[in-house]
Parts: C-alpha cells; structure tokens; sequence
C-alpha cells in the first residue's frame, strides 16, 4: 500500500507567519496608565535602571578627548551638552547630581521608546494631548521633570560636535564602521540606543538566541534586573569601544560565542515578586500627587466654566419678535419672507425686553375713548414698532400720546439749559437775493 505524503504547505497558500521576536508589536512598548496614575517601579524597571546607572566601570570614552568615564557620567554628559536642553535644566543638573540621574533614567527609558510623547511629569500640566504621571522612585528630588516631548527634543539634539554639521550613522553596521576605523566614540550614547531600538528584531539573533531583543530588556519580564543591565552595557561597549577584545561585561558565554551578549538568567515566582517592589512612603506619594492633579483639574474646569459664562453675560443676544408686535406696523401690508426671522437686540445688561400691551392696538382703534398715557419708554418702544420712520411727517398718526412726548422732551431740554428757550430768529435785507440772519441772543 503506497504512503500518501501531505506536504506542509500545499500549492497556493500563503506561508506561514515567522513568530514574533521578542514584544509583540512595538505599539505594546510604551507604557500605558490613565491620566495621573503613578508609573510604579514595575512600569519603569527601576532595579534594571539602577543597576545600570550604578555600575563603576570607568570603560567608556568620553566626548572629552583623554578623558574615560562610566555609562552614567556618558549620558548624563550627552544630555547636558545637547542643544536642546535649557539652562534651567543645566543649572539644576549642576546644583544636584541626584536630579540629574533621575532625568537621565526617565530619559532613558524615553530614548528607547518605553516612555512615549503623550506623558508629562509634573501636575500643572494643562495640555489636553498629555496626561501627567507621578514617578515616585524617579522623582525624590524637588527638580522639575520636564515632559516626555521636551525631553524626546534634548535627546535628538544629543550629537557629537562632529555630527551637527554631518548626519549621524543610522545602522549599526555604520557604527562598528566608525568604531573600527578608530573613531571613539564613533557616535553619541544617545544616537546608539535609538539605533539599537530601531534595529532590535534584526539583532536578536545577532546578540541573543532570536526569542529575545534589545527592547525586550527594559520591559516587565520574570529576568534577572541585574542580568539584564550588564547585557544592556555589554551591547554599549561592544559598538562604542569596539568589537574586538575584552569586553568588560562578558560572562562564560560571551567569552566563548564571541558577538553574543551574556546570557540572562529567568527568575522563579519568589525571586520576581522581590523585584520592583514599591516602598510605602512612595506609594503614599503617588496617591498625594493623583489628589494634587484631580484638585488642579477640577478648579481648571470651574476657571474654565466661569470663563464662558462672563462671556457669554456680556455677549449682544437678540430674540424674535412676536407675531402681533410686527403686525403692528402700518407701513407693512405683509410680512415678507425675510421679515418672519427679525431679531431684536438685547443689551447685555439683561435689562427684560418691554412688549407692547396685545390690546393696545385694539384700544387705539377705538377714536371715542381716550388712549391711556405712556410712559417714555413705553411711547419710545411704540413709536419704533408702529410707525413707519420713512414717512415724510407723524403728524397724520399724532394722539394725544405723541404731543405729551413732545411736552416731555421740550421740558427736558428747557430744565438741562436752565433759561427760557432761544426766540425765533429775524431775517433781513432779502432784496440783494441774500439774506443776513440776526439773532438776538439772551
């Protein structure tokens, strides 16, 4: 009986997918938290940051000619000398070193992608594309943290003098270039580790065994802080100070598999809940700086309401007129078509708008009985919804009404002068076909 072979792939379907290495897509990198959540250390991998930035090995050259200094003296030199980074920053980094590797660790951690444009570190934070983050065990100084975008723009100006008037090297293939050809350090620290992240799927089979990467060592796994840090500066040394030769974080197994980073060690259940462990008086912290940013929110919001309801209390609004008020025009024998949306100003003192009376027109219509008296403002809002202002005189409309506004205003104008009114003026000497007007005045 022959034996039917199935092939793996038959005729005409699509390959099957190679596994991911490493993280699963680089969208899962940053860490994501609500507005004025705390980043724990956990988010951060503080005892992985600390291992790197407590290491004493003086290894690295310095952009200093002559001069070797540690991984934390290196980026915290490439941070202080970039473009980007203000004098108020420079100061504090000056004034207190500890200010200095905080921001160097948050930086860090934003220099590999871990820590996105979106966040900000300090409460009075108004953007409404950011939200704030307290960072307990990266923030035990009283030195303001900056925000991810600021601190995204000082690492991109992070350049070796050489490199402003060039363009940097992108690949890691151009920087073992420069490294071999004898150029120390063939790039800035900074420039390096956006290479690296970039080109970590590439070299995960470079320097690890293809399930891990560069990036896969800053983010929450069950391995060793520690183990992981000395691959993060064995990775450095290798293409800062050369390929070739000792490197002073090899272990066993970089010795014998030269271009492999040492290896990391897995850690048990007990071992990794030991790890990243928050302190109290850190949480305690976290909580008052969400309280500080939930208060500062909420007097921004009544500011803000506050804001609009004064402008619009002193806003001009208009409201439309009532149907029996317009039909009280003379001149107009039908309302147009236009006419049906007429808005009346209302002045922004709220002062209510005052309607005619509905039966006054019917009042008005009886000659027989007297019309009553208005007052001034009433006979002004009537004068201006019942007669026509384009007529030549009002005295074919004129009632009773009108001649006691009439009265009025005479006895206004006579009480704000206080004399009798000017005589009617006297013309002479017509006969020449002009004229000479002689007053005589009071």
């Amino acid at each position: 009986m022959a034996t039917i072979v199935v092939p793996a792939h038959p005729a005409g379907w699509p390959p099957e997918p190679i596994p991911p290495v490493g993280y699963l897509s680089r969208k899962a990198l940053p860490i994501k938290r609500n507005d004025a959540e705390p980043l724990t250390r956990e988010d951060v991998q503080y005892d992985l940051l600390y291992h790197i930035f407590a290491d004493k090995h003086s290894v690295f050259h310095s952009p200093i000619p002559g001069k070797i200094c540690t991984f934390r003296d290196l980026y915290i030199h490439a941070l202080y000398n970039s473009n980007k980074c203000s004098k108020v920053l420079k100061d504090k980094m000056v004034d207190t070193p500890a200010f200095g590797v905080e921001l160097a660790k948050i930086a860090l951690l934003t220099n590999v992608g871990r820590i996105n444009t979106t966040m900000a570190f300090f409460p009075e934070m108004k953007t409404a594309l950011r939200t704030y983050h307290p960072v307990p065990c990266l923030q035990k100084t009283d030195g303001n943290a900056q925000d991810a975008p600021r601190i995204k723009n000082c690492l991109k100006a992070a350049l070796l003098p050489s490199e402003f008037k060039s363009v940097p090297p992108s690949t890691p293939d151009e920087i073992l270039e420069k490294t071999r050809s004898g150029q120390r350090p063939p790039t800035s620290v900074v420039n390096l580790i956006f290479v690296m992240s970039n080109h970590a799927a590439p070299l995960a089979s470079v320097h690890f065994d293809g399930n891990l990467n560069f990036l896969d060592i800053f983010l929450p796994k069950a391995l060793s802080s520690q183990d992981r840090a000395r691959a993060f500066l064995w990775l450095m040394y290798h293409y800062l100070e050369g390929p070739e030769g000792q490197n002073p974080y090899d272990d066993s197994y970089s010795r014998s598999n030269p271009g492999k980073a040492p290896l990391i060690r897995k850690l048990t259940k007990d071992e990794e809940e030991k790890e990243n462990v928050d302190t109290q008086e850190e949480k305690q912290w976290g909580v008052l700086m969400t309280n500080q940013r939930n208060l500062f929110l909420s007097r921004l919001v009544v500011a803000a309401q506050n804001e609009n309801m004064k402008k619009r209390a002193a806003a001009p609004h208009f409201v439309t007129a009532p149907p029996e008020t317009r039909r009280q025009r003379s001149f107009v024998a039908e309302i147009p078509k236009e006419e049906a949306s007429f808005m009346y100003y209302v002045p922004n003192n709220e002062t209510p708008l005052i309607l005619p009376d509905k039966n006054a027109s019917r009042r008005r219509s009886n000659r027989n009985s007297p019309a009553p008296e208005r007052s001034m403002l009433d006979q002004a809002w009537h004068t201006v919804t019942a007669y026509d202002p384009l007529l030549d005189s009002d005295e074919e409309s004129q009632d009773e009404n009108v001649q006691l506004e009439y009265t009025r205003r005479l006895g206004v104008i006579t009480r704000l002068r206080g004399r009798p009114p000017t005589p009617e003026p006297v013309f002479e000497n017509l006969t020449l076909g002009r004229f000479q007007q002689v007053q005589s005045w009071d």
